[in-house]
């Protein structure tokens, strides 16, 4: 084949390259988005949490329960102050009684209507504590059904209806802008990982241009259900690195954008 004969058919290849890689959502040049997002109001999300978020210069999104929020009412003031976002964690964090804490406020025993109740309560006590509306929600323990059996329902769309993200937990993979559903997105949990697992997921996302949620509880030394600062320090540090290409914002933030990106 000559070189003149070649040309056409490089010039075909590269359309059909580009037309596999659709152009990025992101802003600004960004690869992909990645948020951090605690949940339960534990104390060392204030304690240890707000100094360390302010010192690297991010935002995060605090999935809350209304009964925690209270017991630290000024703290959780200051956190919003500090641009974070409040996202609503239901009022009781109904779970499977399958999770003996859980035994007494059992998700199996719940109906779309008591669920409902639930997480309009939180919502008003959220309200009224700290004066923002939620607009993201966290399903406890990544639970997005009630009720068991033929009467088992899911409440993703009671959750569509009222907020613009259904965060989801233990996902197996990041979001794909193109076919997520916003009212359950999967998150990722950061518990007890270390910085290395963290930033190869974020490499990974970026590969693929896909939003990671991380999921953590408390802040601080990495064990059960804790965020090593360590962790948040180098996600941090790889998110300001122009050459990663990552998106740090809320959840909210994100979530935002992407819907005014559908058509």
């Amino acid at each position: 084949m000559t070189m003149r004969s070649l040309i056409p058919a490089l010039l075909i290849l590269g359309c059909v390259n580009a037309a596999a890689q659709p152009p990025s959502v992101w802003p600004q040049g960004k690869r992909a988005a990645a948020s951090l997002t605690f949940d339960d109001a534990r104390p060392s999300q204030l304690d240890t949490g707000l100094l360390l978020l302010e010192k690297l210069g991010i935002r995060v999104t605090f999935f809350v329960l209304p009964g925690n929020v209270e017991k630290r009412l000024e703290g959780w003031k200051r956190a919003v102050a500090l641009g974070h976002e409040i996202g609503n964690h239901s009022r009781t964090h109904p779970c499977t009684g399958n999770y003996l804490f859980s035994r007494a406020n059992a998700l199996e025993d719940y109906d779309l209507e008591r669920i409902t109740l639930d997480i309009g309560a939180a919502q008003a006590a959220i309200g009224k504590l700290l004066g923002v509306t939620p607009a993201s929600f966290a399903y406890p323990c990544g639970q997005s059904f009630v009720g068991r059996g033929r009467q088992a329902r899911s409440y993703v769309p009671l959750v569509a209806e009222r907020f613009l993200l259904g965060r989801g937990y233990m996902g197996e993979a990041a979001n794909d802008p193109s076919a997520f559903d916003p009212a359950n997105a999967m998150g990722t949990p950061f518990d007890d990982m270390a910085p290395a697992q963290a930033l190869g997921i974020l490499e990974a996302a970026a590969k693929e241009g896909r939003w990671v949620i991380f999921v953590g509880h408390d802040i601080g030394p990495r064990k059960f259900q804790s965020v090593d600062a360590a962790t948040i320090e180098a996600i941090a540090a790889y998110a300001r690195n122009p050459a990663n290409g990552i998106w740090l914002d809320t959840a909210g933030a994100v979530a935002r954008h992407l819907a005014g990106k559908r058509p």
